[in-house]
């Protein structure tokens, strides 16, 4: 089988998905995160009237002038408006967010003026709407405040807030079920008998699946015997929209996975021109998603992140936007061979001017302790070399799945 490229196999997953029906209506706090299921327009005036930006006198800028002193007619507070007519050549004591009393224009700041009987000196000459916020200098009604598909931040549902609403339309939680497979592997927690390993995989996938806002179904960890990984992947198929596996996809004496996913599904197995991550396989179990991930932790987390994660901010409402790459210079050498897109952990920082990076920790795709301490992939391309000191490199900062 050839090594299909890492676009190719992103654009091949994402022809075949759409959003997942389903709209739920939230409060706005327990919508955070969440995928908006509908454009947001404005029918309010944000602020509604004219006020204050800053404590201190709101007044006519014609009557203002060096010296000048004017009484005092009245105070406006926040919540709390000066009422009736302001006399000519007098000011309003006013405060932040106060309503501008009608027929004054600009505010002078407390800090210049000074008291005087029977009210202020100005000691500056303002400019005409000076300290003033226009009413629907914000928001102005019909106005779109947010798009459909996107994901709601805590500034975004501040915004809903300011136009009166209380709860929003997003679409509904995604339910993504997650097994491991190997009679070699143990939970933690739990003691290590003599050539087993931790089951990592699980875990970080569980926690991924998590910065997506996906709801987890935990279907354990399974020993390698038909009948167990069998009724998972039933059960995966009957009650989550997406089943994400790791190991049991390659070829194998073990790799009981694949079998039973042929029998129950229309899987396709893929070898995919990236490292870490060549094994992966992609298909349906019915109305459920599959994707079958390596075995190797590193692996297990690049492809989830790289080519899993599009598919699922697809099935959750969201735009495909385009990988963020940024240049950047090889700090030091990185070895490659010329065949897969190779994907190093690395770490960058700014440094004389310029973006540096270099591979952080060993490269092997079993070893996770050099990813933890990476902050971004140095995408390589697929028929590059070797990289030498002070070459240009591409890298993709770290999503927020692995923040």
């Amino acid at each position: 089988m050839s090594l299909m490229p890492v676009q190719d196999a992103l654009d091949a997953m994402l022809s075949q998905v759409s959003p997942l029906a389903g709209v739920e209506h939230l409060g706005l706090v327990a919508a955070l995160g969440r995928v908006l299921a509908k454009d947001i327009r404005a029918e309010v005036t944000v602020p509604a009237f004219d006020n204050s930006a800053m404590d201190g006198y709101a007044l006519r800028l014609v009557e203002a002038e060096p010296g000048k002193t004017l009484p005092l007619a009245g105070t406006a507070l926040a919540g709390h408006a000066f009422e009736g007519r302001v006399p000519p050549d007098h000011c309003v004591r006013i405060t932040t967010g106060a309503v501008l009393p009608a027929g004054l224009d600009t505010v002078v700041m407390q800090e210049q003026v000074e008291q005087a009987e029977p009210g202020i000196r100005l000691l500056h000459v303002p400019k005409l709407g000076d300290h003033v916020r226009k009413a629907g200098e914000d928001i102005a009604p019909g106005q779109l405040l947010l798009s459909r598909g996107q994901r709601l931040t805590a500034v975004d549902l501040g915004l809903l807030a300011s136009i009166g609403l209380a709860e929003v339309a997003v679409q509904r939680r995604m339910k993504a079920a997650v097994f491991s497979t190997g009679d070699e592997l143990i939970a933690p927690g739990q003691p290590l008998p003599a050539g087993h390993l931790y089951d990592s995989n699980r875990v970080v996938l569980s926690a991924m699946l998590k910065r997506l806002d996906c709801e987890v179904l935990d279907l354990g960890l399974l020993p390698d015997k038909p009948d167990s990984i069998r009724q998972a992947i039933q059960r995966a198929a009957e009650e989550a929209d997406v089943l994400i596996t790791s190991a049991g996809v390659s070829v194998g004496d073990a790799d009981y996975t694949r079998q039973l996913l042929s029998e129950l599904g229309d899987i396709g197995f893929w070898k995919v021109a990236m490292k870490p991550g060549k094994p992966f396989a992609f298909g349906s179990l019915g109305k459920c998603w599959f994707f079958g991930l390596p075995g190797n932790p590193v692996a297990a987390v690049a492809t989830m992140d790289l080519l899993v994660q599009p598919v699922l901010r697809r099935l959750a409402g969201e735009p495909i936007a385009s990988q963020q790459l940024l240049e950047a210079v090889a700090a030091e050498p990185m070895k490659k061979t010329p065949g897969r897109a190779d994907f190093q952990r690395g770490f960058y920082q700014q440094l004389n001017g310029q973006l540096q990076v270099k591979p952080i920790g060993r490269q092997s795709s079993a070893v996770l302790s050099g990813a933890a301490k990476a902050n971004c992939y140095i995408a390589l391309e697929q028929e590059r070399d070797q990289v030498a000191a002070g070459e240009a490199v591409r890298i993709l900062p770290f999503s927020q799945m692995l923040r």
